[in-house]
């Protein structure tokens, strides 16, 4: 059991209090009925395109198979924060133990970081498929999608390993709570009984390693995407192309315009309420909206929902 210290009292706390989004009771029962909502309509859309993509024979195919994995993982990234913050909603003492929170701080920033990877090798797929058509399945095999898909999921749990393992050691002073509906490296390094400006530092290095990479590889392969698109002749092969990218650009657009904004200096002051809005919507509604921005701009997927949809 991990011991918190205090300046005034040497009593042993064991979890920390998440303020969530404080509130009259009518205001909690309100939010707890709209983010169970929100929850089940997730779990349905990504669900539907794992289900569409395993049933559907011509969705076999590496973009697909990409989509499915990145469905998969935001149904567990949103089940990392939205089944405790529904708990949060309805508890008179809004704690959470210490080991729950540090598992939730992994998993968390784990299934955030193979987020990134999965959207920049989902870029890369695009990229072979329009810019070199005639090879693409000689390049984009079946084995080299599953190395990619792998790779994403191992690199994704073993980045922020380090760091969460050397936070969860520390000690921690004075007041246990945290004004955030999730375990955050801010809060949590603000409660720490001394500054660690290694960690800190090693903390925003990660993390600006991870945004910005995987983004500046994203953004670099869509510029040759675009240069190959404006080559070709015919209207209708231009529109196919935008509209084979213009879903995952948009996804990119929604993920990366707001997760920049938190972590690149995890220590940094952000406004408590600002920082839990543009946290609540990349990991709550971003997961909520991909489904239907990958279904609504893909005729392949959306003859597969039917097809789906068709069997009940």
């Amino acid at each position: 059991m991990k011991t918190f210290s205090s300046p005034r009292n040497s009593s042993t706390i064991t979890g920390f209090i998440l303020l969530g989004f404080p509130g009259p009771r009518e205001r909690q029962i309100l939010l707890f009925m709209l983010f169970s909502t929100v929850y089940l309509l997730t779990l349905m859309g990504n669900g539907s395109i794992i289900c569409a993509v395993h049933w559907d024979q011509r969705l076999h195919t590496p973009m697909y198979i990409l989509l499915a994995n990145f469905s998969f993982l935001e149904i567990w990234y949103v089940t990392s924060t939205v089944p405790n913050m529904l708990a949060n909603f309805v508890s008179e003492t809004k704690v959470i133990s210490f080991s729950g929170c540090f598992l939730q701080f992994y998993f968390f920033f784990s299934l955030g970081s193979a987020e990134c990877f999965f959207l920049a090798v989902m870029a890369f797929d695009r990229y072979l498929a329009i810019c070199r058509p005639l090879h693409y399945p000689t390049l984009m095999t079946g084995r080299l999608c599953n190395i990619l898909v792998a790779t994403c999921w191992v690199l994704g749990f073993l980045w922020f390993l380090i760091p969460i393992t050397v936070i969860s050691q520390m000690s921690f002073c004075g007041y246990r709570i945290i004004d955030h509906f999730l375990c955050d490296p801010g809060p949590l390094l603000a409660l720490t009984c001394s500054r660690h400006p290694v960690i800190e530092l090693m903390s925003s290095t990660l993390s600006s390693l991870l945004l910005f990479i995987p983004f500046l590889f994203i953004m670099g392969s869509y510029v040759l995407v675009l240069r190959a698109v404006l080559k070709v002749p015919s209207a209708a092969g231009k529109r196919k192309a935008f509209s084979t990218c213009g879903s995952h650009l948009a996804v990119v657009s929604l993920f990366y315009g707001s997760v920049m904004v938190m972590y690149v200096h995890p220590t940094s002051e952000h406004e408590a309420g600002m920082q839990k809005i543009v946290t609540l919507f990349y990991s709550v509604f971003t997961p909520l909206i991909n489904p239907v921005i990958y279904s609504l701009r893909n005729t392949d997927m959306k003859q597969a929902m039917k097809k789906l949809l068709g069997t009940y």
